[in-house]
């Protein structure tokens, strides 16, 4: 026979009715807290990948180029001077040379300055001025001859006055005034008057050679003509001429 469990007594009843009801108030006041379940372990993150190296854009037509002669320290000998080491502004006369790399000036008088970028801002006089300096990239250079020079290292522009003569390779032009910017490679020639008698003056007039082109196709009907079908004969370029001694100014073309 199964015992009987003794019937509850009025207390331990409304007790029972009033345990859920304090549950819920406890919860709802935040001072019982259910336990949760632990976090899953946050996932790591991906590496990112590393960001690609910039490949440098050479530089555009008209654009300064990354001449080298700048990076390089700067020379200069006279027979007297005037140097100011803290503004990097000089006074030098008689048989003055001035080097930056492959860049150098010869004169009988020059003032001249350090430029922030380190490239050299000059004020030449001589007879003449000489001024050779190699083209970046290249194996040709470029020369000038003057009475009077003016070159602007930042700008890469140089400008010749009186019995002006520029060489670049084997081109050259004559005048009494020439401007030659070195980074676009454009050149400007004005017939004017000479400011002081020199001789063998080109006088108002410009004048210029233009070796033929070493790229050049042979004429037509010319024997050396490649027959047809057959692949053209590379092109040899001209050999350069020999500078001249620097110091002394070129005959005046005839």
């Amino acid at each position: 026979m199964i015992p009987t469990p003794p019937p509850r007594s009025p207390r331990r009843r409304a007790v029972a009715r009033l345990v859920p009801t304090l549950v819920l108030a406890l919860v709802a006041s935040g001072a019982l807290v259910a336990t949760a379940a632990p976090a899953a372990a946050p996932t790591p993150a991906k590496a990112a990948a590393p960001a690609k190296a910039n490949t440098p854009v050479p530089a555009g037509p008209g654009a300064l180029r990354n001449n080298p002669d700048r990076d390089q320290p700067i020379n200069y000998s006279a027979d007297t001077g005037d140097v100011n080491y803290q503004t990097k502004v000089g006074a030098l006369t008689g048989n003055v040379v001035i080097t930056q790399g492959s860049l150098t000036i010869r004169a009988d008088r020059i003032s001249f300055k350090q430029n922030t970028d380190n490239t050299l801002a000059v004020t030449a006089f001589g007879n003449p001025v000489t001024f050779r300096q190699k083209r970046p990239g290249t194996d040709e250079w470029f020369e000038g001859y003057a009475q009077r020079a003016e070159y602007d290292g930042a700008k890469e522009l140089l400008e010749l006055f009186d019995n002006a003569l520029l060489r670049r390779g084997q081109d050259e032009i004559r005048s009494n005034y020439i401007s030659y910017n070195a980074a676009t490679e454009l050149f400007k020639a004005e017939g004017r008057a000479a400011t002081q008698p020199v001789p063998d003056s080109p006088g108002t007039r410009v004048r210029g050679v233009f070796q033929p082109r070493s790229d050049a196709l042979p004429g037509k009907g010319s024997k050396d003509a490649p027959a047809k079908g057959s692949a053209p004969a590379p092109s040899t370029p001209p050999a350069l001429k020999s500078a001249p001694e620097l110091g002394a100014l070129p005959p005046a073309a005839k």
